[in-house]
């Protein structure tokens, strides 16, 4: 009997951890991605929780730590950046706003797909156009390839997945009437090597984060009702970021130069919320399942358990119905967790006035002081939402140092 093959679409972090697994099974795997090769770019992202375990049976773990950003903290900073609060990153193996790894994610991206060579199959520049279930296998068309057949597709694309919408069009987003801009801009003598964030009035915030190539990855954040502003071309985008920023303090003129430096991404934040993963062969795994947004602090941990959950399932159900059905059962009060964001948010992290950001900076302070911090780190010592998963013992014989760590 032949091996089972898989088709993957999307080739960012789920989507090759799901087919680094599988292939390690004995599984013939394809990744298609629409862009013509690996999207480097990208922000800091951390690898926390459940989601440290499963680079460890990787075996990739070493390699993540030698490529992190060096991240030492977060601050919280006034309109002249004096610090108002400090959290240094936790030395004791509980993460806080700054893990422990702290990796740019196409660092994490590059070292999942080259863990996946030779064995994976990958065609960059090309995409979906077509899905016939034929109940024994999945016929798939492509913008460039010609046919092909498999028996499981997998679908690991984004939030707004247009693949997705092709065989379960009834995903819902959530919008959180939040807008984010990320951009790399060059670093200075006046940066350190924390994570620093700005608030200002009219809900806004900008935040800096150090990285390990010698620049600082920035980010603009506002909150807005108004619909539609991702779908408009950048040269719009950036005359509303110049717009909603004016004035507004710190080092955001320096960041707003730096939209004409390079593209840069801009996005609306949305959760998805879908009743099934899955419908017959053809299944959704990362975002374009249960995007948690960037503010769970989840992403990563969701798209790389995600996708080792799913493989265990695919590679020791009796059938894929058996292996849709276990995911969920797995996976959806994790998604839940994740997805389950604190009362207020995120417009609590966005004041409008003047006073309300003079109540977060005092809030901050607070939380900063080092009393209170070893009271929340008995906190999360209690039940840090990361790890609030019970792995599979799914190590199969294929994958390299799945027993290390």
């Amino acid at each position: 009997m032949s091996a089972p093959s898989i088709l993957i679409s999307g080739a960012s972090i789920a989507g090759p951890a799901l087919a680094y697994w599988l292939h390690a099974a004995g599984w013939r795997t394809t990744v298609v991605e629409r862009f013509d090769g690996l999207r480097e770019a990208g922000q800091n992202i951390d690898v926390r929780g459940a989601s440290r375990e499963i680079v460890r049976r990787m075996g990739i773990e070493e390699e993540l730590f030698a490529n992190a950003t060096g991240e030492q903290g977060t601050e919280v900073v006034d309109e002249r950046g004096r610090v108002v609060a400090s959290f240094p990153k936790s030395a004791g193996g509980v993460d806080g706003a700054t893990a422990e790894l702290e990796i740019l994610r196409g660092e994490l991206s590059r070292i999942i797909y080259q863990s996946t060579l030779p064995g994976t199959e990958y065609l960059f520049g090309d995409q979906i156009t077509g899905l016939d279930d034929r109940g024994d296998r999945v016929d798939v068309t492509f913008r460039h390839a010609p046919p092909r057949s498999f028996d499981i597709v997998v679908v690991a694309e984004g939030l707004t997945s247009r693949t997705r919408s092709m065989v379960l069009p009834d995903a819902r987003i959530r919008n959180l009437d939040l807008y984010l801009a990320y951009l790399t801009i060059p670093r200075t003598g006046e940066d350190n090597d924390c994570w620093r964030w700005f608030h200002a009035t009219g809900r806004r915030q900008v935040t800096l984060r150090p990285d390990n190539v010698g620049t600082i990855r920035a980010t603009l954040a506002f909150m807005s009702n108004v619909r539609g502003l991702e779908d408009l071309d950048q040269r719009d985008q950036t005359s509303i970021l110049r717009r909603t920023f004016a004035g507004a303090g710190w080092v955001t003129p320096r960041v707003l130069d730096g939209l004409d430096d390079a593209p840069y991404y801009f996005d609306a934040v949305g959760q998805v919320r879908i009743p099934r993963w899955s419908k017959g062969r053809i299944g959704l795994v990362g975002d374009a399942a249960y995007c948690a947004a960037p503010l769970s602090g989840m992403g990563t941990s969701l798209a790389l358990v995600g996708a080792y959950v799913l493989a265990a399932e695919l590679a020791t159900a009796t059938d894929h119905t058996r292996a849709f059905d276990g995911f969920e059962a797995t996976m959806r009060p994790y998604v839940a967790g994740a997805q389950k964001l604190p009362p207020g948010t995120p417009g609590i992290a966005y004041p409008s006035s003047r006073a309300g950001i003079r109540t977060l900076r005092s809030l901050a302070k607070l939380a900063g002081n080092p009393l209170a911090q070893r009271l929340a780190l008995a906190d999360r010592l209690a039940a840090p939402p990361a790890d609030n998963i019970t792995l599979p013992d799914f190590f199969p014989a294929g994958a390299g140092a799945a027993h290390g760590g």
